[in-house]
C-alpha cells in the first residue's frame, strides 16, 4: 500500500554536507507530517526533525542550526539537508510519515533506514 524509500546516505567528512531524501508512494490521501529519526549504535532512537502539513518544523537541539528539513508536496518527498556534520551525527537515519490513508484514518510508516557515517 504505502512505502517510504530513502536515499542519500553514505560516508562524509566531518564538517561536510549531506542530503537525505525520502519519497512516499502508494495510497495516500494526505500527509499529516513527515520527519527524520536516527539511531546510533548503543543509543536510543531519537527524533531529528519533523515538518507538519502546516509547514511548521521542529528540530532536536543537537542539530538545530545545522540541519534543515523540507518537503516537496507534489512528489510526496521529504528532505533533510545536513550541514557541518559531526562524528556524533553518525547513525542510521529513518524516515517517518504520519499519513491520512483515507478519511478519518491516520497511520505511521517507516522507511528502511539509511546509514550516515561521518568520519575522516
Amino acid at each position: 500500500q504505502v512505502q517510504l524509500v530513502e536515499s542519500g546516505g553514505g560516508l562524509v567528512q566531518p564538517g561536510g554536507p549531506l542530503r537525505l531524501s525520502c519519497a512516499a508512494s502508494g495510497s495516500i490521501f494526505s500527509i499529516n507530517a513527515m520527519g527524520w529519526y536516527r539511531q546510533a549504535p548503543g543509543k536510543q532512537r531519537e527524533r531529528v526533525a519533523r515538518i507538519t502539513s502546516g509547514d511548521s518544523t521542529n528540530y532536536a537541539d543537537s542539530v538545530k542550526g545545522r540541519f534543515t528539513i523540507s518537503r516537496d508536496n507534489a512528489k510526496n518527498t521529504v528532505y533533510l539537508q545536513m550541514n557541518s556534520l559531526e562524528r556524533e551525527d553518525t547513525a542510521v537515519y529513518y524516515c517517518n510519515a504520519n499519513l491520512q490513508v483515507r478519511i478519518g484514518v491516520n497511520q505511521n510508516y517507516w522507511g528502511q533506514g539509511t546509514q550516515v557515517t561521518v568520519s575522516s
